[in-house]
């Protein structure tokens, strides 16, 4: 059984797959209970506008940091702001990372497309 996700602003279809999407129990994905994460997206479906805020944010429960660069995610069709891209997801290569600091303050992590539920329609099929 598929699901088929939809803008919920104007209806359109994301081209998002299940398949790609991260389990609950993901280590980014703990306390997140409005939103869903996927390692994989059609980007045709969608604009991208980068942000900077320089505020401080819990990274793990140890470690937080003080510059969060994310992306947000635009329906192209309608424009409504539907998520984020963050670079917290799992580790491009093995390690501690440089001297031991944070964990994707020096990693090369790979994007992690995180989506809110309530812009979303989940249509099963």
């Amino acid at each position: 059984m598929a699901s088929i996700y939809r803008c919920k602003a104007c209806g359109a279809d994301l081209n998002l797959n299940a398949a790609h999407l991260y389990p609950p129990d993901t280590y980014f994905e703990a306390g997140n209970k409005g939103t869903l994460s996927f390692s994989w997206i059609d980007e045709s479906k969608f604009r991208f506008t980068k942000e900077d805020k320089i505020r401080p944010f819990f990274e793990t429960v140890d470690y937080w940091g003080i510059q969060r660069k994310r992306t947000r995610i635009l329906c192209d069709a309608c424009g409504r702001l539907i998520g984020y891209v963050y670079d917290d997801g799992p580790p491009i290569m093995e390690g501690h990372g440089q001297l031991g600091f944070g964990p994707s303050q020096v990693i090369p992590r790979r994007p992690r497309y995180r989506f809110k539920k309530k812009a979303l329609d989940v249509i099963a099929s």
